[in-house]
């Protein structure tokens, strides 16, 4: 210990700043693509509530599906990051060649099953049959993006893993360019455009159709396969990739290749679907509490989950060198640079905890005029600032020990401390309170569940990679026979 602190204070200095160069423009991508869903919600909002109930029901599934692919797609990174490190660029096209048949596959299920298994999902969810049908419509025109988000987002984690985040920031911010646009024209139709720009419009203009909730999926769509057309031409073009002649020859399927690329991405995917599936029951438990708990959960759920992109952001760097370092095989080193990033969520964390306090009450009014609403979503906001540090340690921890291509334990991590600890801790205390020594305590219960969970999460991936990072370095330091 007395050596190892001096080492990563070293390391801090070299470090802090590569990481935080490749941390920007990936938050940056997440938050163009959320914003996205804001304005899907926004737009249809806006033209009548059937509208705006049906893209919120309709992206309750797609949206869970979608992560499924990227988390899966997401084990590629550290793959592409481990060879770059060890200079094996000739193993790079190979890899994202299998990726891609992975994602082209994944959302060409995806699509099917969106094709055709929703409404049986929404009559069991008794959904309102107008909203329904609209919702159904909406998800039909979606799904024919979801094959180029996963093209896209596997030439994204090969990006990734090159060092490269800056085009995915790019290329998301040009999708939203795109489906702002396109949202109006399709949501509202001529009539709308008439509206906005005045009666100088050519008559086939101002007579297009106003498709509402299906309009919106038509322009996702849209955005989707514009990004994913991007991604193509700039790793075609792009010199920045250097040798890796990604689209030369392309590759056919090579099973033992892709069953490698699942080892690693599947239990990425399902533990991100985990985790969102866990707020989506939390918001389900909750509905019976009654409108204002409701209204005042999501308005803290979602302004706390904007501030989480960035330490989810760093994580995901973080994934990139620690594989970098491991596959130039240096594990000491890779272990030194886990923990800085450690210490620098840390410190994401705290000034998260910052902006929490200060800008609590103004950002509450811009989302609810409520007085009761604000309320109670600055007492759940008081409680998220408690689990800033849980969070931001517990997504770090994460990124780290998939840099090490270890991704099945954060699966299970996962399903323990979220589900068991944070689902049905919070239920618990949500509707039953402690053991008779404390009444239930509602949507409290639901959030001090939350930050049992997180912590949990944080306590045992730390212990994780504590003892990976140690067997690495064990394994590297062991004589090989001759």
């Amino acid at each position: 210990m007395a050596q190892f602190i001096p080492r990563l204070l070293a390391t801090t200095r070299t470090e802090t700043r590569p990481l935080i160069r490749l941390a920007l423009p990936i938050c940056g991508a997440q938050l163009a693509q959320a914003a996205m869903s804001t304005v899907d919600v926004m737009m249809t909002g806006r033209l009548s509530a059937t509208d705006l109930a049906a893209v919120s029901v309709g992206s309750s599934l797609w949206m869970p599906l979608m992560l499924l692919m990227t988390g899966t797609l997401m084990g590629l990174t550290p793959v592409v990051a481990q060879l770059l490190g060890a200079e094996r660029r000739d193993g790079i096209r190979l890899q994202v060649h299998q990726a891609l048949w992975i994602g082209l596959v994944m959302g060409v299920i995806a699509a099917v099953l969106l094709w055709t298994a929703v409404m049986p999902v929404f009559h069991l969810m008794e959904v309102p049959e107008a909203v329904a049908e609209r919702a159904a419509g909406y998800l039909g025109a979606v799904a024919l993006g979801l094959p180029a988000v996963g093209l896209f987002m596997a030439l994204r984690a090969f990006s990734d893993g090159m060092n490269h985040t800056r085009p995915a920031l790019w290329i998301s911010l040009l999708g939203l360019a795109v489906n702002v646009p396109s949202n109006y024209l399709l949501i509202y139709g001529g009539p709308g455009l008439e509206a906005l720009l005045g009666g100088w419009l050519p008559a086939p203009i101002t007579a297009l159709p106003a498709l509402g909730a299906v309009g919106c999926g038509i322009a996702t769509a849209l955005s989707m396969w514009v990004m994913c057309l991007a991604m193509v031409a700039y790793t075609r073009r792009s010199r920045a990739y250097g040798d890796v002649e990604l689209w030369h020859s392309p590759t056919p399927p090579r099973w033992r290749s892709i069953l490698e690329l699942l080892y690693v991405g599947v239990p990425i995917g399902l533990a991100i679907f985990m985790e969102v599936t866990l707020f989506t029951l939390i918001a389900l438990f909750i509905a019976s509490l009654g409108e204002v708990v409701v209204a005042a959960h999501q308005v803290a759920l979602n302004y706390t989950g904007l501030l989480f992109m960035l330490p989810l952001s760093l994580g995901m760097a973080l994934t990139v060198r620690v594989g970098n370092v491991l596959g130039q095989g240096r594990p000491e080193a890779a272990r030194l640079v886990a923990w800085n990033g450690m210490l620098i969520a840390l410190a994401v964390a705290l000034f998260n905890c910052l902006l929490l306090w200060f800008t609590a009450e103004p950002v509450i009014g811009l989302y609810t005029h409520d007085p009761a609403v604000a309320r109670l979503t600055l007492s759940l906001v008081g409680l998220a600032m408690i689990y800033q540090i849980s969070d931001s340690l517990q997504a770090n921890l994460a990124g780290a020990l998939r840099g090490y291509k270890d991704t099945r334990i954060i699966m299970v991590i996962t399903l323990v401390a979220f589900w068991l600890v944070g689902l049905g801790g919070g239920h618990w205390l949500g509707d039953h309170g402690l053991f008779g020594l404390v009444e239930p305590l509602g949507v409290y219960g639901y959030w001090i569940g939350l930050v049992a969970g997180l912590t949990v999460a944080a306590l045992l991936l730390g212990e994780r990679l504590r003892r990976r990072s140690k067997a690495v370095i064990d394994e590297d330091s062991t004589p090989r026979p001759a």
